[in-house]
């Protein structure tokens, strides 16, 4: 059976990550997007391949968690003709928020958006660089049903397998590029 363009040009971006060992720390097996958004056609193939699910399931806006999904969230937007919300760290928005809670593994952090960015009836896709263990696009989805908007995708660049993060999820979950650990 021959490959679809589409499948061709996810098994090059795989090739355009690198793959760093022992990064943060030892035992870790960090991917760097850096190498393939440094690439324009790489980078263009990339945005590409996260917009084409969603281009006909009539999305309002895309949302994204600071500071890696903003790299990709930002030109899927774009590329469907639609807003873009982010979500943030604390303090870093001006107008009045609204937050949530989530446990990460040394502890607890918060996420931010902006009380008014989305209402009810928005129809909205969250897109981020990498999904591992869900925690923060967990938080994220919790945060956008506090607005009443609906999710209809969840779209990553790359996927840890391994992690089943993806079982943390309310959402229709796509990922581009797959990694076993």
């Amino acid at each position: 059976m021959a490959e679809s363009k589409l499948e061709r040009d996810i098994m090059d971006l795989k090739k355009e990550i690198d793959v760093i060992m022992d990064f943060p720390k030892e035992g870790i097996s960090f991917k760097d997007i850096t190498t393939l958004l440094r690439n324009k056609d790489s980078f263009k193939e990339a945005v590409m391949a996260l917009a084409e699910p969603l281009r006909d399931e009539k999305i309002d806006f895309i949302v994204a968690p600071e500071a890696r999904g903003f790299v990709l969230g930002c030109p899927v937007a774009y590329e469907l003709g639609i807003g873009f919300v982010p979500i943030r760290k604390k303090g870093k928005l001006p107008r009045e928020t609204i937050s949530v809670s989530y446990d990460k593994e040394y502890g607890t952090d918060e996420l931010f958006m902006h009380k008014d960015d989305l209402k009810p009836g928005d129809r909205v896709a969250i897109i981020d660089d990498l999904l591992a263990t869900g925690g923060t696009i967990k938080a994220t989805e919790e945060l956008i049903k506090k607005t009443g908007a609906t999710i209809v995708k969840i779209g990553f660049l790359i996927e840890l397998t391994d992690l089943n993060g993806r079982e943390k999820l309310d959402t229709d979950v796509f990922s581009i590029v797959k990694y076993n650990l």
